[in-house]
């Protein structure tokens, strides 16, 4: 069963409400494209954010739910300054993935501990990472500048 999410109003302008899903995530891509777009945000750091979101929301559809699934809210915040502020809510497992030690890359794939890769990239291609738990929500935060 889905559980319903609000959040508060004037925290973010507009959001997307999508199933944890993997099969949202090109509508989930679409939105931040379309919004980074009439910003004014660079092909090269659009791809870069895409990226990013991509590994947080494949993330959230894959382990946030058990088999009744649920949703995610991604709220954009696209201020008058070049930066995107963009969150991740559910309401599933509580996990913050920061707290996962960074892989050693030194190692070869081969020796690598599985898993970790992934928040790995989005700490080191996004300016700043946040996570929050705020009641029954998980909160992952990313900001870019351009």
């Amino acid at each position: 069963m889905m559980s319903e999410m609000t959040i508060n109003e004037g925290e973010i302008d507009k959001a997307l409400n999508v199933s944890a899903d993997v099969g949202e995530l090109n509508k989930v891509l679409a939105y931040i494209d379309e919004r980074l777009e009439e910003a004014g945000c660079p092909l090269k750091v659009q791809m870069q954010i895409d990226v990013a979101a991509e590994e947080i929301f494949v993330n959230i559809a894959n382990y946030a739910y058990d088999h009744d699934g649920g949703s995610v809210i991604i709220s954009m915040d696209l201020n008058d300054s070049p930066e995107a502020v963009i969150s991740f809510i559910d309401t599933g497992v509580e996990f913050d993935p920061l707290k996962k030690q960074d892989p050693d890359t030194t190692l070869s794939a081969d020796e690598r501990q599985i898993g970790g890769l992934g928040i790995y990239m989005v700490k080191r291609s996004m300016d700043q990472v946040k996570y929050k738990r705020d009641g029954d929500k998980n909160i992952l935060t990313i900001h870019k500048t351009w």
